[in-house]
């Protein structure tokens, strides 16, 4: 078993299969998600895990280059657009309607227990070289 880092066996798979340029939207439990991309659900309950500590986990184990959320973010969810801005300073924001557009080319969804709106950001993989 492993010590430390991201323990859900299915979330460690997909995040080693990642590669530079793939997507992974990181998403609240009312995101729409989309038919295609491998999906690792961590929802537990309302708010359990919340998006702040999936984003902070995900961050932890991969190389990002940026990352994009929805505009409606900063007047509906303050503290995500402040955790977002602060996480991610490459941060693009677009109309949540293309953040759910978007998101259909993600190679990896996860959903977190997070019960506010657009506690969401899809996530660009950079490489570590």
């Amino acid at each position: 078993m492993k010590r430390s880092g991201i323990l859900n066996r299915h979330l460690a798979g997909a995040l080693a299969e990642l590669g530079h340029g793939d997507t992974v939207l990181v998403c609240d439990a009312g995101m729409p998600i989309p038919a295609g991309p491998r999906v690792v659900d961590l929802a537990f309950r309302a708010g359990v895990p919340s998006f702040a500590e999936v984003l902070d986990g995900l961050l932890a184990e991969l190389v990002v280059e940026g990352g994009t959320a929805a505009r409606e973010v900063a007047e509906a969810n303050p503290a995500a657009a402040r955790l977002l801005r602060e996480s991610l300073p490459a941060l693009g924001l677009v109309p949540h309607e293309e953040l759910k557009a978007l998101s259909a080319g993600a190679r990896l969804v996860v959903r977190t227990g997070e019960a506010r709106p657009y506690a969401n950001v899809l996530l660009r993989c950079g490489v570590f070289f």
